[in-house]
């Protein structure tokens, strides 16, 4: 039995998807007691799937290049869903040169160089491991390693994981150890997919990447595993910044990586909203440190 790693119930099969990288058919579960989805016996050999291929977009993601953001910073569309994030978080709490700020799983550190850069806050950095940890510590992008966390426990103001936790086989420690980091009154503002449209048909879900994404969340199942970690979860819902992060979504799933000027000349505004109405985009809730 294949227990859920939120609430603990029994769960039950949502069915299989075959992995792009292995050939190899995963199985689904869904809790129905919270609505948790998860892949039941993931890959964990991370280094094998992390590798130079999934970062460079010729992975079991080709949607992603961190690579051509790190290296196109101005360029790429990526800096919409950057700028969004500054502007939603914003909107919630106050940000500005002395805001300590956390980026958890931050990839190739774009969006922590943007905030420093967009703010101000020379107390912006991320947490990565793996592939792009030594990239990070080459071009100076400020990080934190494991070993650090438990002296910059209380520390951060603001925590944002940008498209992690789906990444994640068992979230609450994951939680659990931002939680630490945050000061009592802090902020996480995280994104993943909105597994509550789809609650019915898990496994035809195109976000179901069973050997990269292998947690999948309704917005009750988020506001659940917030609670169970000492957050006070809250739902702002769709807002300032949201226009900005769902362009880029849009963008990236039609295969862009470059920004054009063409990309202002359309009413981001009606699409976005049109979108985030269809697919719950900013459905999930915020955490605030208990």
């Amino acid at each position: 039995m294949h227990a859920c790693r939120i609430c603990g119930a029994g769960t039950v099969s949502a069915g299989s998807r075959r992995g792009d990288l292995s050939g190899r058919d995963f199985e689904l579960r869904r809790c129905e007691a919270c609505g948790f989805g998860f892949v039941a016996e993931p890959r964990t050999d991370y280094d094998a799937i992390y590798d130079d291929a999934y970062y460079a977009g010729r992975g079991v993601d080709p949607l992603v290049d961190y690579v051509y953001e790190f290296e196109h910073p101005l360029e790429t569309v990526r800096r919409y869903e950057w700028h969004g994030i500054v502007t939603a978080v914003s909107a919630l709490t106050s940000v500005g040169p002395d805001t300590a700020w956390l980026d958890y799983g931050c990839g190739t550190g774009g969006l922590v160089r943007h905030v420093r850069d967009a703010v101000g806050a020379t107390g912006a950095v991320g947490f990565e491991e793996g592939w792009a940890l030594p990239r990070l510590r080459e071009r100076g992008v400020p990080v934190i390693e494991r070993g650090e966390m438990e002296a910059r426990a209380g520390g951060f103001d603001v925590i944002t994981a940008i498209e992690v936790i789906e990444h994640v086989v068992d979230p609450l420690p994951v939680l659990r150890d931002i939680r630490r980091l945050l000061r009592p009154g802090g902020l996480l503002f995280l994104t993943t997919g909105n597994a509550g449209p789809r609650h019915g048909d898990l496994v035809g879900w195109s976000y179901v990447r069973p050997e990269i994404h292998v947690s999948f969340f309704e917005p009750r199942t988020l506001a659940e595993a917030l609670r169970r970690t000492g957050f006070e979860p809250a739902f702002p819902g769709y807002g300032p910044g949201w226009p900005d992060i769902i362009r880029f979504k849009l963008l990236k799933n039609l295969g862009r990586k470059r920004a054009g000027r063409l990309d202002g000349l359309l009413p981001w505004g009606p699409i976005a909203r049109t979108l985030d109405r269809r697919y719950g985009l900013s459905g999930h809730p915020v955490g605030w440190a208990a």
